[in-house]
């Protein structure tokens, strides 16, 4: 665009008569307007360009430095929610990742319908949280509430064996569980390093002919990141 200086072309227009002057001052002053409307609608659009500190992620970037703070898999939902889903109490002293903590893991009466043998839990392919069965052992438990907190009352004598790759503890009392009380199984270990979302399954055998372990329900155990 031609550059425009209005000064000159409106002194240039008033140099004739006044009565030819006036046509072409309307015109200059319209044109003026004009531009002058044009350039505060770019210099608006300009500013507010420039406001704007960065589009939001996963829609493209303005160049801005904001950026999503997180972590990827923070949360990772791996439960089997179906009719056969079970939920079992649990309670942990921190659920920061890589924090020092004690996990109660709480069967009460009517999460088992028989004696137990044997209590088999299954731990998640992605909790990656060293498993020491020194520092494991089965109790009888008090549940917490709002007036007291969940404890082990009495250590149960019982044999505990973690599998090499530490994905099984299985628990071998040395008389059967019996079916009223609370019982659980209380272990200290540091939290994962990956939050999310873990699913641990509560396998029991009961005392008969037939060795076979079923299903009493699972304890979703959610780490939260820093």
């Amino acid at each position: 665009m031609a550059p425009f200086q209005p000064l000159g072309a409106i002194r240039h227009a008033l140099s004739g008569s006044p009565a030819s002057a006036r046509p072409r001052v309307r015109a200059l002053a319209g044109g003026l307007l004009g531009r002058v409307t044009a350039f505060g609608a770019a210099a608006s659009l300009a500013v507010a360009a420039a406001q704007l500190p960065g589009t939001i992620p996963g829609l493209g970037s303005s160049g801005g430095s904001a950026r999503a703070q997180g972590t990827s898999g923070l949360v990772e939902f791996r439960w089997d929610n179906n009719k056969d889903y079970n939920k079992l109490y649990y309670f942990v002293t921190s659920t920061i990742r890589q924090q020092r903590s004690d996990y109660y893991l709480i069967l009460r009466p009517k999460d088992r319908k028989t004696a137990i043998l044997k209590l088999t839990i299954t731990i998640p392919d992605h909790f990656d949280a060293k498993i020491d069965p020194k520092m494991i052992q089965l109790c009888r438990m008090s549940s917490g509430s709002m007036t007291k907190r969940t404890r082990c009352e009495k250590k149960l004598a019982a044999t505990i064996e973690v599998s090499p790759g530490g994905k099984a503890i299985e628990v071998f009392p040395e008389t059967p569980i019996p079916v009223d009380g609370t019982v659980g199984v209380l272990m200290t270990l540091f939290n994962p390093f990956n939050a999310g979302m873990f699913q641990f399954n509560a396998l029991a055998q009961a005392p008969g002919e037939v060795p076979i372990s079923g299903y009493l329900g699972s304890w979703l155990i959610e780490i939260d990141p820093n």
